[in-house]
């Protein structure tokens, strides 16, 4: 056994010096392979470190949000209504929420009004998110007037801005007092935006579900795991089309790679010739000719997963990000936790590190059986 670990060493010193040698060809492949590389891995690890930071950001949403439908559009839940949903077995909490969205003319953006159910506003206060403290240039204690749709104008008092860790979900977000938010949108009182439930036995809450559509017919109920779904789905797609509009780049890079590697150059036919003039085995060529083929390749493979890595956590992908973040007038500035799954990495590497590899094994083994003469004159 170290025998053998002792002759592939010194086949990897002859290739590494090999490579040295055709410096110029070796070079050009592994900065076209490292970019290829670097590309798919950090559409990858974006992709999947945004999967993993909804999944961490709806954790703590409702099981079920409820809904009500009149003519297929979603209408203001009555008075009356949670008391129905009460006397549905399996519902552990019930919270009516009130939220709507407002068109700030001056920005030309959407905000989110919410009254939150967890904190305290005093009336004529607010809260606001992060970049809408920026974009307004906003500051605990400034005031700020939104003109409601009713042509009326109401002034509020910033007392606190959210926490910029939480800005993926608070970004445009405003948190105001129940009262002022029915005196800005004309709510009626007793009348709620939607109805947000937690399920005592979370294996049971697609059951409660479907209780719930069969006790009030006109409800429409949204669980957390088809919002999970939705948002996998839409990265997926967006996934998908960027690695579409570089599919021309990969088959590109695969012509590249196979004239690279299929191509021996005269230079190389009579190297081989050489070496098996002065008595090297079929078996120790191709085993040459294989490391030189593993080596570029997981050398590009090492030096594109890195340089992806950083590009995702450290420059927050700033090549690519408007093809697979979308767009906003107020669009939340956040960190990635940087999270690597093992089998996206065993499957880029498969993808990217074998198929050059073993394309180097046809030509050579033609090459290495052929007589050294022949293989040198030709």
């Amino acid at each position: 056994m170290n025998r053998w670990i002792e002759k592939q060493r010194h086949l990897i010193d002859f290739t590494a010096s090999s490579l040295a040698r055709r410096k110029g060809k070796s070079l050009g492949l592994l900065v076209v392979y490292t970019l290829l590389v670097f590309v798919l891995a950090s559409v990858s690890l974006y992709t999947h470190a945004l999967r993993n930071e909804a999944t961490r950001v709806l954790a703590g949403t409702p099981e079920i949000v409820l809904q009500r439908l009149i003519a297929g559009r979603h209408d203001l839940i009555p008075p009356g209504y949670i008391d129905k949903i009460g006397r549905v077995r399996g519902v552990q909490k019930i919270e009516g929420r009130l939220w709507g969205y407002y068109y700030d003319s001056v920005l030309k953006a959407n905000y989110t009004f919410m009254v939150p159910n967890d904190r305290r506003i005093a009336e004529g206060e607010i809260v606001v998110g992060p970049a809408l403290e920026r974009s307004r240039g906003l500051a605990e204690g400034n005031g700020i007037s939104f003109r409601a749709y009713s042509g009326e104008l109401h002034t509020f008092i910033v007392s606190a801005v959210l926490a910029h860790e939480s800005e993926l979900v608070n970004a445009d977000l405003v948190l105001m007092s129940e009262a002022d938010f029915r005196r800005f949108f004309a709510y009626p009182d007793g009348h709620y935006t939607d109805i947000a439930l937690w399920v005592a036995n979370p294996q049971e809450v697609r059951n409660v579900g479907l209780k719930l559509i069969n006790a009030l017919p006109d409800s429409r109920p949204i669980l957390r795991e088809e919002v999970l779904r939705t948002y996998a789905s839409i990265f997926d797609w967006r996934e998908g089309m960027m690695l579409a509009l570089l599919s021309a780049a990969i088959l590109a890079f695969g012509i590249f790679a196979w004239e690279k590697a299929a191509g021996l150059s005269a230079e190389e036919k009579r190297e081989i010739g050489i070496l098996k003039a002065i008595g090297w085995e079929t078996g120790d060529v191709i085993a040459m000719k294989f490391w030189e083929g593993f080596l570029v390749s997981l050398l590009a493979f090492l030096l594109g997963y890195v340089a992806a890595y950083v590009h995702v956590f450290h420059f927050e992908f700033a090549l690519f990000a408007p093809v697979l973040q979308g767009w906003a007038v107020l669009y939340p500035s956040f960190a990635l936790t940087p999270k690597i799954d093992g089998l996206q990495v065993a499957t880029l590497f498969v993808f990217s590190v074998l198929p050059y590899t073993a394309a180097t094994l046809v030509p050579i083994w033609r090459a290495a059986t052929t007589d050294p003469d022949t293989v040198m004159r030709g």
